[in-house]
């Protein structure tokens, strides 16, 4: 399985961004696909996650009501819309996935994660 994410590049404070992820490789029909970031100097933290069913979407709370994961299955991708972003959002986004479902206790640590993309950089300036 590999992801390929892209999207990444600069805004300024307040702009939009969309990520996407598109998994290759794959042949399975249940997955919990996820976006964690990294910021310079600091871990790489959950940022949002979606089921395979793309119901009850799952966000960390510096994001929520600003950033929308979503997928499109004729595409076979995955969407991270960033709205109304801000400087402390400047990190590498890394989409990665899961060939399960990974339970809501779990969903928020990188090791639950069987699969990464290479990561794109957001830079957001003030």
């Amino acid at each position: 399985v590999q992801l390929q994410a892209s999207g990444g590049g600069l805004a300024q404070a307040g702009d939009s961004l969309r990520l996407s992820c598109a998994p290759s490789g794959h042949n399975f029909s249940s997955y919990t696909i996820v976006w964690f970031r990294q910021a310079p100097g600091k871990e790489r933290e959950f940022v949002a996650a979606l089921r395979w069913s793309g119901t009850n979407p799952h966000y960390d709370d510096a994001v929520k009501g600003r950033f929308t994961i979503s997928r499109d299955n004729a595409k076979n991708t995955v969407y991270l819309q960033m709205n109304s972003l801000k400087p402390d959002d400047t990190a590498i986004y890394y989409c990665a996935l899961r060939e399960a479902v990974v339970i809501r206790s779990r969903i928020r640590v990188a090791t639950s994660y069987d699969y990464w993309g290479q990561g794109t950089l957001v830079t957001v300036s003030s």
